[in-house]
């Protein structure tokens, strides 16, 4: 998989200390990382399958097939692991249920897959689309951020984001391309485009931020002096 198109949190999370120090091969993961990993496609990948069907963008959808290929990989790598690892009947029975995880994760990734092939069927044959996605709690949006933003130069882990809004940024959109679950340590700047998840009222308050129109609302770290 191309390195452009992995999130840095799926290519660079670092592991627990002594645990493949960062290696991202997978046949070199330990069944703690593999199962990370996993977790982390199955919270983005279906937002990613919506959102490419609500921007029309085949760059989203081919997102997730890459993720979805990505998670069939993971899911092998930790079956090998678990039967080798399973030398009695105990350990089967106790080590089963990561296979069920894994597979549960696995489905999640096939379903948006699925979802993505409707982008083959015509805009005009698809409009049932905006309607659901318009009756769930949850929105996936797309703002892009001004230069005239406070959010410019910063990183998301910085700006608190999700705590601040309500939003969550899925996939954002920068000279570079596209970046998928981007972790806290990405730094945000003009132009960039990014899809976020959240409440209509929370992506308000977001697309004020974004636009310039409202300073970005900083909290103080503890413990530091008032000027």
């Amino acid at each position: 998989m191309p390195n452009s198109f992995r999130s840095k949190r799926l290519s660079s999370k670092k592991p627990p200390s002594g645990d493949d120090e960062g290696d991202d091969n997978i046949e070199n993961m330990s069944v703690r990382r593999l199962m990370t990993e996993m977790k982390d496609i199955s919270e983005v990948i279906v937002d990613l399958a919506y959102a490419s069907l609500m921007y029309n963008s085949e760059d989203l959808a081919n997102s997730v097939n890459e993720f979805e290929d990505r998670m069939d990989d993971l899911k092998y790598a930790i079956r090998v692991k678990v039967m080798l690892a399973a030398r009695t009947k105990e350990d089967a029975t106790q080590l089963s249920g990561l296979l069920q995880v894994a597979s549960a994760a696995d489905s999640i990734s096939h379903e948006a897959s699925e979802i993505v092939k409707l982008l083959n069927v015509p805009v005009e044959k698809r409009p049932f689309i905006p309607l659901i996605l318009s009756e769930s709690d949850e929105k996936i949006k797309m703002t892009r951020i001004s230069p005239n933003s406070d959010m410019v130069g910063n990183t998301i882990g910085y700006l608190m984001v999700e705590a601040n809004t309500g939003m969550k940024i899925i996939a954002l959109k920068n000279r570079q391309g596209w970046l998928y679950d981007p972790d806290e340590d990405t730094k945000l700047r003009a132009g960039d485009d990014i899809i976020v998840r959240g409440t209509e009222d929370g992506f308000s308050r977001l697309t004020e931020f974004a636009s310039g129109k409202k300073k970005w609302e900083f909290v103080q770290e503890e413990g530091a002096e008032e000027e």
